[in-house]
């Protein structure tokens, strides 16, 4: 019997990169997937980018589980409520929530200070890269709720509290860190249900490929314009940490942290679908020096806060 056989999971932004390679993991491992995302096939939504969440639920069947497409823009929050009632009418349950959407890259204004931001584009990505989170927690948590039991992952970029590299990205990116870190204080009268965060490292995602002008047979040939892709990893390997976690019967222990594809592959063991186990932390610590992870230490700051203290019990529910 796989590992989550039985088991329903909701996979956000699952179009492409780390959202499809979590849905297809998932269902490598047995569960039935709603893969979302607003690109259907004829009806592109980023660009001219040719991926689907049709391909995506596909794929997902072939890897072994049971994939079901469902157009979605996470920033409405009727649609959003309408996929949840879908999937309590076709399932009656939701064991794992993967909150992966993103739709950033247009927006994200590298190298320029705040200052010079447009703030279209930086509301825009707000709305799409943490709004969209909250609102798909609002109504599909309360499925979990209901059964008492379940996993809820954020897909965040980096372990770090540090800066990274643009005002709008990296309050998206910490901002669901902090996502996490809040709803697994506020399920914490749920035990049987863990939200946390995760990140990959440099990732082989299909417009990185694209952009690099390589394949993902021929990957390294891109390491002649960016040294440090040698240390990449597709997809998958982020998708196999989302598995590993979802079957894990001790994951409870980690609610409310981010954790990283390359130590998850150690600490359970799984490769990358090529047979490596890059380790992103290492290869940028002995290329830049030692960083400061958001480890236990950095996370005992956000504990024992004036509302904690004042306030033990709150919310009420």
């Amino acid at each position: 019997m796989k590992p989550l056989e039985g088991q329903v999971a909701l996979v956000t932004g699952a179009t492409r990169g780390a959202g499809r390679a979590i849905a297809c993991s998932l269902g490598e491992a047995g569960a039935t997937v709603y893969c979302t995302g607003r690109s259907v096939r004829g009806r592109p939504a980023t660009g001219q980018r040719p991926e689907t969440i049709e391909e995506t639920a596909e794929r997902v069947t072939a890897a072994g589980g049971h994939g079901i497409a469902v157009q979605v823009d996470h920033t409405v929050e009727e649609q959003v409520e309408a996929l949840c009632a879908q999937i309590r009418r076709e399932h009656g349950k939701l064991d794992v929530l993967v909150n992966d959407v993103w739709g950033g890259d247009e927006l994200a204004e590298f190298g320029e200070p705040f200052w010079k931001l447009s703030m279209p584009k930086g509301k825009l990505l707000l709305e799409r890269a943490v709004t969209s989170h909250i609102v798909t927690s609002r109504h599909a948590v309360p499925i979990l709720l209901e059964q008492g039991r379940g996993l809820i992952v954020e897909v965040t970029d980096g372990d770090s509290f540090g800066y990274r590299g643009n005002l709008f990205y990296d309050l998206a990116k910490m901002s669901v860190i902090r996502l996490a870190f809040a709803m697994a204080w506020e399920l914490r009268r749920h035990p049987g249900i863990t939200a946390l965060a995760i990140t990959p490292g440099f990732l082989r995602s299909e417009a990185m490929l694209d952009g690099f002008g390589v394949t993902e047979e021929n990957w390294r040939d891109a390491t002649a314009k960016d040294p440090h892709f040698i240390a990449s990893e597709t997809p998958f390997f982020v998708g196999r940490a989302v598995a590993a976690l979802a079957a894990d019967p001790n994951v409870a222990a980690k609610a409310g942290r981010v954790f990283s594809s390359w130590d998850l592959a150690r600490e359970y063991g799984f490769t990358d679908v090529d047979g490596r186990q890059p380790h992103w932390g290492e290869y940028f610590e002995k290329t830049f020096g030692p960083y400061r992870k958001a480890d236990e230490a950095a996370y005992a700051s956000w504990r024992d806060g004036p509302m904690d203290l004042a306030a033990p019990d709150w919310p009420k529910e």
